[in-house]
């Protein structure tokens, strides 16, 4: 080009945009790094959800139809945010596990509080068919994976291991005889609230349909990934991390009790981690508490 079609043509905003949209990099693209693969509940204004879904079975080579694993979130003194899974989930020592086991025991009351507030949160993860998804129809029919906690998970129990002589035990995760789940959700004093949850009558998925059902069980999702040590950090990581949270590395006067604690810790060998959070955890479930501490975090 020369330099008087260069000057004459000057204005190329909108050609310079589009090559680069078109190459990737444009910075009007919005990445999305969710897990596609992860189903999560949907709540209007109100905080109410509803949807229908269908606990589904192990996949060939695993054991279980379920996963479990622990995670911590919690804000430090530093104004820092501290949102890690557990070491504890892979039967591995965690530096928070063992601060707030000292702190526990150091008899102090204030201890106590810090540790409740560092403590570690459980998480299930299991593949479910999303039946009935009013506020999210594109995922209907689709195997998922479902995060939840203690809640969901007692009521997965309750239909397992009735509590009263005239009712039959159901297996949830069976494709013939087990039975939709129909997640209702409530707002509670601010928090989610699954209390009304319930499962319906037993019945075959799918209408029984063979075909449908091995089409539905290729479909399920490996869980091994999130009881893998090689998705956790170390535990010299996580400890470094902690102590940045702490503000261990910046104090200049006395050690406090906790700085006491995480000094004189043993070292450990280095371990590799899946995730967690607190708020109040009777009333939250699952991925909720961790969405909402990883949202304060980045509102900070």
């Amino acid at each position: 080009m020369s330099f008087e079609n260069l000057k004459r043509n000057r204005d190329q905003i909108s050609k310079l945009v589009q090559a680069a949209e078109q190459a990737g990099g444009g910075t009007t693209e919005k990445k999305s790094y969710a897990d596609e693969r992860i189903w999560k509940p949907t709540v209007d204004k109100a905080g109410n959800g509803y949807a229908v879904l269908r606990f589904l079975p192990a996949a060939e080579g695993q054991d279980l139809p379920w996963v479990r694993y622990w995670d911590h979130g919690f804000k430090g003194p530093t104004g820092q945010w501290y949102i890690e899974n557990s070491l504890t989930s892979i039967g591995q020592p965690d530096p928070v596990g063992e601060l707030n086991s000292r702190l526990w025991n150091s008899g102090v009351d204030a201890d106590k509080e810090t540790a409740r507030a560092q403590k570690r949160r459980l998480h299930y993860v299991t593949n479910v068919l999303v039946v009935s998804d009013p506020s999210a129809p594109h995922n209907e029919g689709k195997v998922m994976l479902y995060k939840f906690g203690k809640k969901i998970f007692d009521k997965l129990m309750d239909v397992m291991q009735p509590s009263f002589a005239d009712e039959t035990p159901v297996n949830p995760f069976d494709m013939w005889e087990g039975a939709d789940f129909k997640l209702k959700i409530r707002n509670v004093e601010g928090y989610r609230n699954y209390d009304k949850s319930e499962f319906a009558s037993s019945s075959p998925l799918m209408e029984g349909d063979d075909s449908k059902l091995e089409s539905v069980f290729n479909s399920l999702h490996d869980l091994s990934e999130f009881n893998d040590p090689k998705n956790y950090k170390s535990y010299d990581e996580l400890k470094a991390k902690l102590m940045r949270v702490l503000g261990e590395q910046e104090q200049m006067g006395a050690p406090t009790m906790a700085q006491e604690s995480m000094m004189n810790e043993p070292v450990a060998t280095p371990m590799p981690t899946p995730v967690q959070e607190p708020i109040t955890a009777d009333t939250m479930d699952g991925d909720d508490t961790m969405s909402y501490f990883a949202k304060l975090a980045n509102e900070d």
